[in-house]
Order: C-alpha cells, then sequence, then structure tokens
C-alpha cells in the first residue's frame, strides 16, 4: 500500500491501485456456481497441486525473490513459535516456518538452483480460488516521487503533514460485544468523539495553525495528492538530498474515486483511463482539478523512513517486482506466492514468484492482488497501466500441508 496500504499498509501504503482511482467495471472470470448463500462472505479455497503445474515456474529467476523472502522471514521469527501465520492460523505457526525460513536464510541469490531446491523442499503450492472461480484482478502500485523543501518558501506552497496528536483512533467491538471489529477514526470535540477533518477542510485550514504538523512542503498539488492515494514516497530536496515518507494514518474518511467523476462528467473514457491520465488531466485543468481532488475526503498523514523502502504492511522493506499487497482476511502476509497474470505494457505472460508483504484498502477478496513495481516515473508507466485478469497459488510449509492433507 496500493489505495493506501496501512500498516498495521505502510503504506500503504498504502496504493496508485487504478481500480481505486477509477472504480471502473473491472471483469471477474464467470461463475461456474452461484454461492450457497449470496449474504455469505467469499471464502478462499486452496487445492494441492505439484510445482509442475505453476504455469512459468521453472523459466521464472526465482532467486530474484530472496531478499523478500528472507525480510518476511526476519519478521516472521520475531514473534511466539505459537503466533498464528495469517487469518485463523491459515498458514499454520511460526514454528512451521522455522525449518523453511532457516533454509532460505542460508542461501545466496548467486545460486538460483539452491533457492529452486529449497523452495521445493520445504513448501507445497496450493491453487487459490474463490467461490467464483480461480481469477481475479491484479493491478500495480508504485512509490511517488516529488520535489519539495523543509521550509514553505518559493513554489513549495503544499504540506505533507505528520499525523496530528488529537486523532484518535477505537475499535467498536471493544465496547459492546455484538458490534463487528471496526476501527474509526476521529477527535474529540466537547467531550464528544467526532470524525476528522476531511481532506476540504484540512486544505480551507483546518490544520493551519498546526506548525508542528507539516514534514515538507511540495511545490505541486497533484503529485501530494497521488502521494496520499500510494501512501509512501521520496521527497526531492533543493539541496539534492532525498527524504523517504510512508504512511503514519489517515483521517478515517471513505476514499472516492476522483477517476470515476471524470468518467461520469464525459471528461475521460474508462477505457483509456490510466493513472498518467489523471494525472495529466488534473495539470491540464488547474481551474477544476482543486475542486475534483476535494471530492475524496480522505487525507493521509505520513512520517520519516530511513533505510530502505517503502515499508509494507508486514513492515519489511518492499522489493520492486517482487512484493505483492493482499487482502490479510484470505492470504498470510509473509508467505510466498506465486502470481500468473500478463504484464501491463506487453501484455505477455509475467509469471513470478513474490511475497505477500502489504495492503490496501482497495485490495479486498480471495483472489486480489497488487504488483509493486518500484519507484518513479518508470515504475509509474507499469503500475498506471494495470489491470490484469490473473491467479496467483499460495506456497505453505510442508508441515501445513501435512496437516492439510490428514484433516
Amino acid at each position: 500500500m496500493r489505495l493506501q496500504a496501512i500498516p498495521g499498509a505502510a503504506t500503504r501504503w498504502v496504493a496508485l491501485v487504478f481500480c481505486a482511482l477509477t472504480l471502473a467495471a473491472c471483469g471477474d472470470a464467470p461463475k461456474p456456481q452461484p454461492a450457497a448463500d449470496a449474504e455469505r462472505e467469499p471464502r478462499l479455497l486452496l487445492a494441492r497441486v505439484a510445482f509442475a503445474d505453476l504455469p512459468g515456474w521453472q523459466d521464472d529467476t526465482l532467486a530474484d525473490a530472496l531478499p523478500a523472502l528472507k525480510r518476511s522471514c526476519a519478521r516472521l521469527m520475531q514473534r511466539a513459535d505459537d503466533a498464528p501465520v495469517g487469518p485463523d492460523g491459515r498458514a499454520g505457526t511460526v514454528a512451521d516456518w522455522q525449518a523453511p525460513c532457516a533454509a532460505l536464510a542460508e542461501l545466496s541469490a548467486d545460486d538460483g538452483a539452491a533457492v529452486r531446491a529449497a523452495l521445493e523442499r520445504h513448501f507445497v503450492p496450493f491453487a487459490a480460488e474463490s467461490p467464483d472461480g480461480p481469477k481475479g484482478l491484479f493491478t500495480g502500485y508504485y512509490e511517488a516521487s516529488l520535489d519539495g523543501a523543509r521550509e514553505r518558501r518559493g513554489p513549495y506552497q503544499h504540506p505533507i503533514y505528520a499525523r496530528p496528536d488529537d486523532l484518535v483512533t477505537a475499535d467498536v467491538a471493544k465496547f459492546r460485544a455484538d458490534l463487528k471489529p471496526t476501527r474509526i477514526v476521529g477527535r474529540v470535540q466537547d467531550q464528544r468523539l467526532v470524525p476528522y477533518y476531511t481532506r476540504a477542510e484540512i486544505w480551507d485550514g483546518a490544520l493551519r495553525d498546526r506548525n508542528d504538523l507539516p514534514l515538507f512542503y511540495a511545490d505541486d498539488p497533484v503529485d501530494v495528492f497521488f502521494l496520499h492515494v500510494q501512501g509512501s514516497g521520496v521527497v526531492e530536496l533543493p539541496d539534492g538530498t532525498r527524504q523517504r515518507v510512508g504512511y503514519a494514518a489517515n483521517n478515517g474518511h471513505e476514499f472516492f474515486a476522483i477517476g470515476r467523476a471524470l468518467i461520469r462528467s464525459g471528461e475521460m473514457d474508462g477505457q483509456d483511463m490510466s493513472m498518467q491520465g489523471i494525472r495529466d488531466w488534473l495539470r491540464a485543468h488547474p481551474d477544476k482539478a482543486d475542486a475534483l481532488m476535494r471530492q475524496n475526503p480522505r487525507f493521509i498523514f505520513f512520517r520519516k523512513i530511513d533505510g530502505p523502502g517503502p515499508i509494507g504492511a508486514q513492515g519489511v522493506a518492499l522489493t520492486a517486482g517482487r512484493s505483492l499487497a493482499v487482502d490479510p482476511a484470505y492470504m498470510p502476509l509473509g508467505a510466498p506466492v506465486f502470481l500468473d497474470t500478463t504484464h501491463p505494457v506487453t501484455k505477455q505472460p509475467l509469471q513470478r514468484l513474490m511475497v505477500a508483504q502489504d495492503t490496501g484498502s482497495a485490495i479486498q477478496g480471495p483472489v486480489r492482488g497488487d504488483f509493486f513495481w518500484g519507484s518513479g516515473e518508470p515504475a509509474l508507466a507499469k503500475a498506471g497501466r494495470m489491470k490484469q485478469q490473473g491467479r496467483y497459488y499460495l506456497l505453505l510449509p510442508e508441515s501445513v500441508a501435512a496437516r492439510r492433507a490428514g484433516s
């Protein structure tokens, strides 16, 4: 984090996810069977397969995923041995991951054959499906880049805010047992919890007197808006230094897809919609851009990040081309996932080992993913066009697979 991936996304942060921007109708696979109960929650269905059944497995340079695998393993190993991995312990416990993670830790990315052998020895692939079938939507996100300064001066007039200390979060289920776990965000006013300021209210000066909040000032409001959608980015300062910023919090308001508004107004064609197209339209119509961006009440607050990044929801630095944002209600963070989709530009098969390391509020469903392409304009060129059908396979430790076979 895609729409903003929320670490605990990071980012997402938090992503610019194409369908999150446009809410365009993205076709799903044909439904072989109607759900028995239309109101039930969708399920993740797992069917054990062989590595030979994974399309493109033999062609992928699996060693390129080793840095991402090692980061996720290191994070998992910080938890207690009996801690569940994934929703309802779907991927077992941390103890199940000790042997495969220890094996991966000893490997070098220079030895591709050893990486392949270790994966095939310690993991078992499972084809992932929803009740609607094996295919789902895969979008892309990237780490934004923008020009900024530490002080407001000259062209640098658009603040990038840190999390305000008056922003309050609460889980309503902790107050009443009959309520579903729901996180609400607000502020205290006259001893009552009220919604936090919207984007429009903040832009109109709700935080103007909070001199402690601006981390940086950017020179382009459109870049700041896209930073909010992505949930992370790099600020290029006038002296040539670069500072990474990542998701810290949001104001609790729902995300509104401004691309949908552009389609409804006839300003853009939904078939040709892309991140770049939306950005170009905003810059070409400064008289309309402000009002359009204000329609999205969601606002993101940031923190400085030193070292590798951006940081995903699992709490580790993402790896370009190997990190995937997933729905944590179905998929375990930290798990290897083999992706089978197509490249957004070349349309050629895109089949590679990924690691589920991030989430995003637009990434919902058993078969749904957001592909992290990296940083800057080259990554945007691919992320902005990605809206591909595809499927994935979840790799589980052999001990977890054995228990599933015996159940």
